[in-house]
């Protein structure tokens, strides 16, 4: 909890503006919000830009999705949920959001389930007002209740969302249409937006029998498809195989402004394979229509097959999707393994990793490493910290690395043979520093006389050629380090219940950070089985910066306490940096096409492509 901001205070914020605002009841009601500068389309806009408003429906999208599934209730964290139902994912193909995001601004959403909504100057509650109109599949109204039930569905469920939801006190219906959340504090100005983002799920569906008279469980995985209010719904279930979604004739919301010129294919099916070489042979063979590119090599060398060759297969690089968004991605420690609260010991992972060797081998010098938890946006630190940051820094100075204030973050370059070993033998050095000792071709630990034993966790081939090269150059230092693949279920479950040393993933980030920060290395995520701290980061220091970067008053500040944020999450070594490429590699067969002008910061696929074949 913070202290009350003054009025004062808080009608100079500024980071949610709406325009051409409604005020009934003394009750300020917008059609959206952003949380980035102004919003860009007015009230009453007849369509995004970005779409092709008199674009064909019809025709049919085959789609690859991996290993496989075994729930359709998106509810839970557990299971391995069917592709297009995350409930964080931008389409909304079967359950619908109260807004919904445009893809040409940062951080702005719009109206879909709720027609209008509005808070007070303090931010301590918002209310949706729901269409009239939506309905359910079943021809049932989308209530107030729907969006209380899902709510509590979720926060009871999903670890995950009970944190990014924290901040609500309570949900209630408080009208006919209208649904109310209030905050347990104020000044937060991204909680209309996040509340927003609620998938909304049917209580009258859950609460019922199933075909067979059997009573659904909200808190149990199941095969039966759900009933939803999208554009689609699901005709057609293959358990493990694949999912099919078939355009609804008579959905409701097809004329809205934020609807029209998408979702135009009359089908969608998504099929399953466990291998994504066999997925990569299955496109060629044009049994997949769209194929997203993860291998630096596959791009280089695996397309030359006919159909290419023919003209019949497009490619295509796109930057879109990666204009409003940072990244970070490598292999992170498990830090509630004592093994890696040792700083030294850390940072020695990261010294035995070769990203120039790999780069030039195995990715044909496509890709960047990366160096900071925002790499690619303006939100990214470089250099030594000044102004604000420095100020900022500076009230934490003795809880934070001395080594924030004098030394630029920079990961160690190797690439050649001197320079590999160079990193090795400072790695050794930290590592002694640390208590270890290499005794016979292994490091023991001083006081356990124990080898320091380190497992790679994951859970697919696709990294085992990065983890590898990895794990041998650990080996070299005396490490027992090993790479284990275990199947997606298994994985998944490791991961939640943090039953690993390393594993490799990553985050996103998005121009505007804020409550989900809390989930990624706030101190109370730790525990959570279902959260995204990976790394078990329990820092007393980054829990304030993510406390100033939730209430800060406007952009500059915002800006300043993130790259704050990300030079002490930098100091403190918590993972090992790898690398990304800030584009999508696509291809595509020539029978689907696309807006000229795709969204500023999306690829819009497959929402607003549509069919060349479509009447």
């Amino acid at each position: 909890m913070i202290n009350r901001l003054t009025k004062t205070a808080l009608i100079s914020l500024s980071l949610i503006v709406s325009t051409q605002i409604t005020i009934a009841d003394d009750k300020v009601w917008r059609h959206g919000a952003s949380a980035v500068g102004e919003l860009k389309y007015p009230k009453g806009f007849t369509h995004f830009d970005y779409v092709n408003p008199d674009a064909p429906k019809g025709g049919e999208l085959n789609l690859a999705a991996s290993i496989t599934f075994d729930t359709l209730n998106p509810a839970l964290a557990k299971g391995d949920l069917g592709a297009g139902l995350d409930p964080v994912a931008r389409s909304q193909w079967l359950f619908e959001t109260l807004l919904t995001t445009s893809e040409d601004e940062i951080s702005s959403e719009y109206g879909l389930l709720a027609e209008e909504f509005w808070y007070p100057e303090d931010y301590s509650s918002v209310t949706y007002r729901l269409r009239p109109e939506a309905k359910w599949h079943d021809g049932m109204p989308v209530t107030p209740e729907d969006v209380i039930f899902s709510y509590e569905s979720f926060i009871k469920h999903d670890p995950q969302r009970e944190n990014y939801y924290k901040h609500v006190e309570k949900a209630e219906k408080t009208g006919p249409l209208e649904v109310t959340f209030t905050f347990d504090e104020v000044g937060n100005q991204e909680l209309p937006q996040i509340v927003g983002q609620l998938m909304v799920m049917p209580k009258h569906w859950w609460e019922g029998t199933d075909k067979d008279g059997k009573q659904r469980d909200i808190s149990a995985t199941t095969l039966e498809a759900p009933l939803g209010s999208g554009p689609y719904r699901i005709s057609d279930v293959n358990p493990g195989s694949s999912i099919t979604y078939e355009r609804v004739d008579n959905y409701w919301g097809e004329n809205l402004n934020v609807n029209v010129g998408r979702y135009n294919f009359d089908k969608i099916k998504y099929n399953y394979f466990a291998d994504r070489n066999v997925m990569f042979e299955a496109f060629k063979a044009d049994e997949i229509d769209f194929w997203s590119e993860n291998e630096a090599k596959r791009w280089a060398t695996g397309y030359d097959f006919p159909a290419f060759n023919e003209g019949k297969v497009k490619r295509e690089i796109l930057s879109n999707a990666y204009r409003s968004s940072g990244v970070m991605i490598g292999f992170m420690p498990n830090q509630r393994r004592e093994k890696f609260q040792d700083m030294n010991v850390r940072k020695a992972l990261n010294l035995a990793y070769d990203f120039e060797e790999q780069n030039r081998t195995l990715f044909f010098g496509a890709y960047q490493r990366i160096n900071s938890y925002f790499f690619g946006s303006e939100l990214a630190s470089s250099g030594l910290p000044t102004g604000r940051e420095l100020e900022i820094l500076e009230e934490l100075r003795g809880e934070i690395p001395e080594s924030v204030f004098t030394t630029e973050y920079t990961n160690p370059v190797g690439g050649t043979p001197q320079k590999s070993r160079g990193n090795l033998r400072e790695a050794v050095k930290l590592l002694r520093e640390a208590g270890y000792e290499i005794q016979s071709g292994k490091l023991i630990n001083k006081e356990t006389n124990e080898q320091l034993t380190i497992e790679i966790l994951l859970g697919s081939p696709i990294l085992e050629k990065v983890a590898l090269p990895y794990a041998q150059a650990l080996k070299k230092i005396g490490i027992d380090a090993s790479v284990r693949i275990v199947d997606q279920s298994q994985y998944t479950n490791r991961v939640r219940s943090r039953d690993y040393d390393i594993i490799y993933s990553g985050w996103g980030q998005s121009l505007r950070p804020g409550n989900e920060q809390l989930s990624y290395w706030g101190s109370r995520s730790v525990d959570q089985n279902g959260s995204q701290n990976y790394m078990g980061v329990s820092d007393p220091a980054i829990d304030k910066l993510i406390n100033q970067i939730i209430f800060s008053e406007n952009r500059d500040e915002l800006i300043a306490v993130t790259k704050a944020m990300d030079r002490v999450l930098l100091a403190n070594h918590f993972i090992v940096p790898t690398y990304t490429l800030r584009a999508s590699r696509i291809a595509y067969w020539d029978r689907f096409t696309h807006p000229e002008e795709l969204p500023t910061y999306s690829i819009g696929f497959p929402d607003v492509w549509w069919s060349k074949s479509a009447n």
